[in-house]
This record gives structure tokens, sequence and C-alpha cells, in this order.
């Protein structure tokens, strides 16, 4: 299939490109830009006229649900969504049932993404056997056999400082990234809020800045005895950032992301006990918010995922600290960066969604470069849309951005030259 896309301003940071110009694109790659190769004859003409032309959007973390909850959604389900958002690498946490541990499990998904076609979609090994945070994994062979792109224990905490620090050294020596979620277990007990007075007024067991904090002070020091390359997922306080961005400056081999909804929403977004803004790490201060803006701008914090973890109906409905935390995000990631071109440039917000978290996982994506796979979002900047949960394409419905307009809708997806999403 050969593509000419014609007419659209094309972004692509890695290259530093921010210009009009024609992509051709032939078998699945990027034949040139801007100048017709020789004998290339067209199949179709995409005249993205008044769009932006961008690379697809890498997503750091997305819970896709399978294996195990497909009650909330599927590996279909959830790539289609993310096709309709410009998105065509998913990035999985090892979480399912049973627990990406084993190659299997990994066949089993990478096949289920082929299979729907949507999009890409990549796995974390799990860091310990069963996320039980007692026997490291094999990640050796689930690197080797199972192409994975990096370990985490995602939520599950690793209490024993050995076994991390053994986990960290075993990564380091197979060269993988170990992705982090900094939160100490006992300072953040059955917490559901930020503590402070948003959640003392509703009587929610808040989770202290600090359980994110001392469980970041712990993970550098670690990091800097063993040299392992590291990733902080979805930091959430402007202390944290204060602290990475010192551990950068002197020289750890660390990055971090943050999540859309952490960037524009605070506790005081609870409101009346609104559920769909029970996430995990909580939504902080106002302080906190401009912070971790602050710190994209910098480039401390080095991208923005969607953090998307779809629910059915019950999972919200009863009282707050009993529901189950998460946002369906794969939809408003892209707009909801958008928004941030007051404090970013166009380019930078790009940057963040794209080449860099690319670069994190170590993967080829994030780019428009000539020969490189044609994984391309078009999106138009100028229109308007307010953001009914009912028409979301995830099998999730549970959004706080309900009712919110956005600026910026995409019109086509493609994934390795082929349209899988057209408006």
């Amino acid at each position: 299939m050969r593509i000419k896309i014609s007419n659209g301003l094309v972004i692509d940071p890695a290259n530093n490109l921010e210009a009009k110009h024609d992509l051709y694109i032939s078998e699945g790659r990027i034949a040139a830009i801007n100048k017709q190769p020789d004998g290339f004859t067209l199949d179709q003409t995409i005249d993205a006229s008044g769009c932006h032309v961008i690379p697809g959007i890498v997503d750091l973390r997305a819970r896709l649900r399978e294996p195990g909850l497909e009650n909330k959604a599927t590996i279909a389900s959830e790539t289609r969504a993310a096709a309709t958002a410009g998105i065509t690498t998913l990035c999985m946490p090892p979480d399912t049932n049973p627990v990406i541990d084993t190659t299997s499990v990994v066949e089993l998904i990478h096949e289920r993404a082929e299979q729907a076609g949507y999009a890409k979609v990549v796995t974390l090994a799990a860091l310990t056997a069963g996320l039980k945070g007692e026997q490291l994994s094999e990640m050796a062979l689930l690197k080797k056999f199972g192409n994975c792109v990096g370990i985490s224990n995602a939520l599950s905490p690793v209490t024993n400082n050995l076994v991390m620090r053994r986990a960290m050294e075993y990564a380091a020596s197979c060269g993988l990234t170990i992705f982090l979620h900094a939160e100490d277990q006992g300072l953040a007990g059955n917490g559901c809020a930020h503590e402070g007075a948003i959640s003392t007024r509703l009587g929610l067991p808040g989770i202290p800045e600090s359980a994110e904090t001392s469980a970041i002070s712990r993970d550098l020091l670690l990091i800097e005895q063993t040299g392992v390359r590291a990733h902080f997922c979805h930091v959430s306080s402007a202390r944290a950032v204060q602290m990475i961005a010192r551990a950068q400056y002197d020289g750890l081999p660390i990055t971090a992301d943050v999540t859309a909804h952490h960037l524009h929403l605070t506790e005081m977004d609870i409101g009346y006990f609104d559920s769909n803004c029970h996430v995990r790490p909580p939504l902080r201060t106002q302080r906190d918010r401009e912070a971790l803006v602050g710190a994209l701008a910098t480039g401390n914090l080095n991208a923005i995922c969607s953090d998307h973890e779809p629910h059915d109906a019950d999972a919200k409905l009863a009282p707050f600290a009993e529901t189950e935390a998460g946002i369906s995000s794969l939809e408003t990631l892209l707009p909801l960066a958008l928004r941030l071109t007051e404090d970013l440039s166009l380019s930078d917000v790009i940057n963040r969604l794209t080449a860099q978290p690319a670069k994190i996982l170590g993967i080829d994506a994030g780019t428009l470069s000539v020969g490189e796979k044609a994984d391309i979002c078009i999106y138009n900047p100028q229109t308007h849309w307010i953001m009914n949960k009912e028409n979301l394409v995830s099998a999730g419905h549970n959004t706080p951005f309900e009712g919110w307009e956005f600026k910026g809708k995409v019109v086509h997806t493609l994934l390795n030259g082929k349209v899988v999403y057209s408006s």
C-alpha cells in the first residue's frame, strides 16, 4: 500500500521538524518526506490540510484488562480505543491475571494485539514471581524470549530492601529498565485521597506525600548503588519532582513520567465524593499540580502517559473509599496534553507523547524518520468537541472529564502504513 499524506504540518520532535511537508509511505514504512520517490505510484492520498501530522503516540502505561479481567475490557476493545486517540503503541504493566512472569502470557498478549490489529502492545515483565515481592522473576528469559521492554512490580510493593537491591542488580546485568511505582505501603495504608484539608473535611483516609517521597528516597539510594536504569511512574508531588530533578542533575540514570490527569486535576476535583477522581497515586494539591507542569517544561519529567484503567460501572458505584482506583483515559491523553501549550511549546508536548516515551522503552517508535515504520497520528488542532462518556470507544466509561470541552481531534491513525482509524 502506497500512501501520500499531503498538505499537513509535520511535527517530528525527534528530528527537530516542524514544517509543512508531504509524507510518502510504502510497504509500511516512511519512504520519503516532501519529495516523491522515483517510480512511486499512489494507492491512496490523505489530504491533511489544516491538520498536524505527528508520530503515533506511545503510551507508557495502559491496563488493557486482558488476560484476567475481560469483564472490564479486552485488548481488542482498548487497542481500538487507542487507535481513535492516535495511540499506536501501548505499554502494559505486569499485573494481569495470570501475572506477566512467563513467556506464555507475553505470547498471548502479543497474539491478541496482532489479531485486533489496531495498535502495538509491548509488555513489562514482573520484577518478582507473582508480584509477591519475594522471589525474583526470570528477567533474562522474559527479555530474550518474551521481548519484554522492562520490568516492574506494578502497584505491588517490594518491602524487602534486599530483594529490591538484588532485583536492580539482576536488571542492570540484563540491560533492563526497572519501572518503579514509588509508594510506601505502610504510610499509604488504606488511604484513597491526598492527606490534607480536603480528605479531612470529607472524612476520607489520606495518603501523605511522604508515602511517595520516602519510597523514592530508598529507590534512589539503591539505583545509585546498583547503577540500574530506572523509570519512576506517575510522579504526583512537588517534593518528589524536586528529589528526582536533583538525582538527574547528579547523573543518576533515571527518567520519570506524569499522568495527563495529574496535570489538570487536584484534590479539589473530588468535590462531593466523585469516585471518578479516585486514582492512585491520589490527586494532590494545586501547588503539586503546578510543580508537575513546571517539571514537564524543564524536562525533569520526561513523558506524559494515560495510566489507562477501564472499569465496569459497578466499580465506581460504592462509597468513595471502597471504589476501585483508575480512569479510562486513552481518549483524553492527546487533548489534555494539547492544553499544556501555554506552558510548553507544541513540539515539546508532542515530544513528551512520542519520542521520549519511545526512548524510555527502548523501542523504534515516536519518529517520522525515513525508513522507520509508518505509525502516524493526524489530528485537527482546531476541532472543538465535548467529552461525553457514552461516546467513549473504550469499554470503560469511568472518566472525570465528562462535559469538558477539548480542542484537537484525531482524524486518521496509521499503523505500519495501514489506516486503522479514520473519522
